[in-house]
């Protein structure tokens, strides 16, 4: 099946944050990011069938994220009243590993996320890939430890 003919649709990640109100400023305010729709606060009996945690009340937003239009995908903030304690920042742990975000220039948005409580992973470097160019990339991290990209084509 061709992508124009596809009815699948990539709608959102999720981000579990402890303070998603936080969580929300920060990426709005370093990756362009915009609210949609309404704060969600989802509790009842269908809340916890859902995540099959008994008891589970979830606060947050989307975020739509740049780049994409109108209809693009977004991220999803989300905050549980109980949250579990967080694993250590770690690239090669399985599972779902950073964010990543094309940005006009890799240091002038770096100082900008140390500035609002990030902090690097590694450092950053530039790799000449062959056949496509020069990508100069940074791993970094949000201000509650999630992994973040940031990455400049040239």
């Amino acid at each position: 099946m061709s992508h124009a003919t596809s009815a699948i649709r990539y709608a959102h990640t999720n981000l579990i944050g402890n303070d998603w109100e936080r969580l929300a400023d920060f990426y709005c305010k370093v990756f362009d990011c915009v609210p949609v729709s309404s704060e969600r606060d989802h509790h009842g009996p269908q809340t916890d069938a859902l995540t099959a945690i008994p008891g589970a009340r979830i606060r947050g937003r989307h975020l739509r994220l740049p780049g994409h239009g109108e209809n693009g995908p977004t991220l999803e903030i989300f905050t549980y009243a109980q949250n579990e304690g967080a694993l250590p920042t770690s690239l090669n742990r399985p599972g779902f590993a950073h964010l990543a975000f094309e940005v006009p220039d890799v240091d002038t948005k770096r100082a900008q996320i140390l500035a609002l409580g990030g902090r690097d992973v590694g450092k950053v470097v530039t790799l000449d890939i062959a056949g496509t160019g020069r990508l100069t990339l940074v791993y970094m991290t949000d201000p509650e430890g999630n992994i973040i990209e940031l990455q400049r084509w040239q």
